[in-house]
């Protein structure tokens, strides 16, 4: 780096003046390295972009648990993050987020560089996303979870939990309007949701009405 900084006619003189072509041929050689491992440098690229995109994630994370919005800066670097992932890794921040939203805590051990927990754990979610029934069944079982959670916390009289895990549950309630697929596959496990009528207007509407769900409360920045 420092070699970076010297302009030319600077005091360098000998071998460090004429290493020009030795270094010309390093740098074929590193081409050439580069290239005859381009998974490598695909596994390094993507490793890079989960790094960044966990970073942004767990800031807001911590904005949001302080109770505080995600400022401009880190929503577009969000943003940015996630633009970069995808590029390297289709649908890779939407399987990362996915898991992050289930356990935080794998973002911030991916921001600090512990990676392996966030790899295993968005590949799990890249599995749920191409199988139709396992993401049903992912659905119901963290809708389950969620309910089970809600009721605890309020028996407990951790109110501001409670509210916390109705949120969630009305964000879930609210994705199903945009993904007729899974809204079809819930059709017929609509005892597994707790849902005893049909309204007409969805499923993600019945699931709202029956749980007393709010719509439209979910994380401004859409994670």
């Amino acid at each position: 780096m420092l070699d970076g900084l010297r302009e030319s006619g600077d005091g360098v003189a000998g071998p460090l003046a004429s290493a020009g072509p030795e270094r010309e041929v390093a740098g074929k050689v590193a081409g050439q390295q580069a290239e005859a491992d381009p998974q490598e440098a695909l596994r390094s690229a993507r490793t890079r972009a989960l790094v960044r995109h966990a970073r942004a994630v767990d800031a807001i994370f911590s904005a949001q648990e302080q109770g505080d919005r995600a400022s401009p800066e880190q929503v577009q670097e969000l943003q940015d993050a996630r633009k970069r992932f995808e590029d390297v890794r289709p649908y890779g921040s939407h399987d990362a987020e996915a898991a992050y939203k289930k356990n935080p805590a794998l973002a911030t051990e991916a921001a600090s560089g512990r990676v392996n927990g966030a790899i295993r754990a968005l590949q799990l979610e890249s599995e749920i996303r191409v199988n139709p029934p396992d993401r049903a069944d992912a659905f119901v079982e963290r809708w389950q979870k969620l309910s089970r959670a809600s009721e605890q916390r309020y028996v407990a009289g951790d109110y501001s939990g409670h509210r916390a895990m109705r949120a969630e549950m009305g964000n879930m309630a609210m994705s199903l309007e945009r993904d007729p697929q899974m809204e079809s596959i819930l059709a017929g496990r609509k005892r597994d949701l707790g849902i005893d009528f049909d309204s007409g207007m969805g499923l993600g509407k019945d699931l709202a009405l029956s749980h007393g769900l709010g719509l439209g409360r979910g994380r401004s920045i859409g994670l």
